[in-house]
């Protein structure tokens, strides 16, 4: 993580350096390690990074957890961790009535003061009927909760008729829309429900590390067009990989 850090913090520095320069510059492992090693990121502040990430993510028990071994405290209650995961794990699971009274219950302006949150979750609740071939059901769920919704947006109307377009096919692998039943929009709107509920708790509705990662490959491909340097391809590993000169 810290190496993550020091080689954000070194590319920016440089970008701003070279930005100044007329010819590429190439740098060799040993003096980008040197540069790395001069830029110090505080203890406290990546475990605030990591404990900013686990509470938003809803790692309840990681979360406290890594705040006992740390003595790192979040800046969200624990205790409503839980309340915002069950609501996910039900959409995660396709219990789509479930997650809607579950955040009803968390707080009814969550779904009042954000239609196109409800109009998803009532969207992924039909997708769950045609994945369960309730056919009929299905058709009167859409025409009655869903289409009056898209007569008032256009948005929800084409959202709408992509996800009624499953019933035509008995083979969704054929399917141009059959990515709707896969696993990842399920996914999708528990992600949207998620934000939904920081948002209402005042809250950062996104982690600030994946936010970093972007600012690090943003970083780097500036850097690229002044300079050769070991940069950091794999994300996963954080392992520096000499330039090609």
């Amino acid at each position: 993580m810290s190496y993550l850090l020091n080689q954000l913090n070194a590319v920016r520095h440089l970008a701003e350096f070279e930005a100044m320069a007329t010819s590429k510059k190439v740098i060799t492992r040993e003096e980008w390690e040197k540069r790395l090693n001069d830029v110090k990121v505080r203890k406290e502040d990546m475990n605030k990074l990591v404990m900013n990430f686990l509470v938003t993510e809803g790692y309840v028990e990681a979360a406290e957890k890594f705040r006992l071994e740390s003595g790192t405290e979040p800046d969200i209650d624990i205790a409503t961790i839980t309340d915002r995961m069950a609501v996910k794990k039900a959409v995660q699971c396709g219990n789509l009535e479930d997650a809607i009274e579950k955040v009803n219950d968390l707080n009814p302006e969550i779904l009042d003061t954000n239609p196109q949150l409800f109009f998803h979750l009532q969207q992924q609740r039909l997708i769950e009927l045609i994945r369960n071939g309730k056919v009929e059901e299905a058709l009167e769920f859409a025409q009655e909760e869903l289409a009056p919704r898209g007569e008032e947006n256009q948005s929800f109307l084409e959202e709408l008729e992509r996800t009624v377009a499953l019933l035509a096919f008995e083979d969704v692998t054929n399917c141009p829309v059959g990515e709707l039943l896969d696993i990842s929009q399920r996914l999708k709107t528990a992600s949207e429900v998620n934000a939904a509920i920081l948002t209402s708790q005042s809250h950062e509705k996104d982690p600030k590390l994946p936010s970093l990662l972007k600012m690090l490959i943003w970083a780097q491909n500036q850097l690229d067009e002044k300079a050769a340097y070991p940069r950091i391809n794999d994300l996963s590993t954080g392992a520096l990989e000499d330039p090609a000169v």
